[in-house]
């Protein structure tokens, strides 16, 4: 039985990589068209296709439909404030932090004028999936980060699995405002593109699965923008993020002073292959397990995707999952944005 689920989730993993790259390829069709009617310097503009709704910079789609398509000049045009996902008062759990300089930058020198100036150090746990030996052989400048981390009062984890958070002894029975991994990688070596998104797929689904027992309880959160202000129900399955359209305007706030339910942020690349992991799908419309012994994935609700700056993070250095290797750097990835989703799980779907 066991054998076939996996079948079955391999199947569903699949068909959605199929409908997402067919979504990629009309997206850069209507961009070609677009590049050559600007070339060919006619006075008339083309209207973008209704069903393909630009990313915030023009360059990377999404795939919700809603007739909502904004163009790349109208991006550029905006002045944008980034976007903090985070609160003084929060509970912040990150993982898979690799060299810990994402912690460092939130507890030593976050964004200047934030509220975060007063976040407490000991509402911050880091983790990472290796052992301490296995990370500073890794990272050798970890050592040192995590010293510094330890001394203001940040809980530091290693060998902590994202798929299996439930299953560490320190984390039992606590919960956390906001649950965040940044730029997650099976770091299996894969060369077939297919297995490889495969299997970052599986991996997604096990952090959001087991995710789902470390968030904190309350009301639905909610954003309030400029553009359009939409309150969640109970019921509601549609993003709060009104089409999965980027929350970068300046008054794209979470606009709850009292404590909501916890949220869970994923960061990757906005580029290929990173989009045809298509986490969104994975959060709200999750395949069936793998494994006949595992519960089905609780579905989550997108708050919302925003841009994701590194250079708001002082220090901040993205590290590949084996460490510093000697024959040169990738270049998976390039010429894309970062960019951060955040979901929050559906009432129905509380563990």
């Amino acid at each position: 039985m066991a054998k076939s689920s996996s079948k079955g989730l391999k199947a569903a993993l699949k068909s959605q990589q199929s409908r997402f790259k067919n979504k990629e390829k009309q997206a850069h069709a209507v961009q070609a068209a677009e590049q050559r009617s600007k070339k060919g310097g006619g006075a008339r503009k083309q209207k973008p296709d209704a069903s393909v709704d630009a990313g915030p910079s023009g360059s990377q789609p999404t795939d919700k439909g809603k007739g909502k398509g904004k163009s790349s000049a109208g991006a550029v045009q905006r002045t944008a404030r980034p976007v903090i996902p985070f609160r003084a008062t929060d509970k912040i759990l990150l993982i898979g932090e690799g060299n810990f300089s994402f912690a460092h930058a939130l507890v030593y020198d976050p964004p200047s004028g934030h509220s975060l100036e007063h976040l407490p150090p000991v509402n911050v746990t880091a983790t990472a999936y290796d052992s301490e030996r296995e990370c500073y052989l890794k990272y050798p400048e970890a050592e040192a980060i995590v010293q510094r981390l330890r001394e203001r009062g940040v809980e530091v984890l290693f060998g902590v699995d994202g798929t299996k958070l439930e299953r560490v002894s320190a984390l039992k029975g606590r919960k956390w405002d906001r649950i965040l991994w940044n730029f997650p990688h099976a770091g299996k070596g894969i060369a077939d593109q297919d297995r490889n998104i495969l299997s970052n797929q599986v991996l997604v689904l096990g952090f959001l699965r087991s995710a789902s027992h470390m968030l904190a309880p309350g009301p639905v959160p909610s954003i309030i923008s400029s553009r359009k202000k939409k309150q969640a129900s109970d019921d509601e399955d549609e993003d709060m993020s009104d089409g999965n359209r980027d929350e970068d305007e300046e008054d794209a706030a979470p606009i709850n002073v009292q404590k909501t339910r916890g949220t869970v942020l994923i960061t990757l690349r906005n580029v290929s292959p990173y989009t045809l992991w298509d986490v969104p799908r994975l959060a709200k419309n999750p395949p069936p397990p793998a494994s006949m012994s595992l519960p089905p994935n609780p579905r989550y609700t997108q708050l919302r995707s925003f841009a994701f700056l590194r250079k708001m993070w002082k220090g901040y250095e993205h590290r590949m999952t084996k460490g510093e290797r000697a024959g040169g750097v990738g270049t998976t990835g390039e010429g894309g944005e970062d960019r951060t989703w955040e979901f929050f799980l559906r009432p129905r779907d509380k563990p």
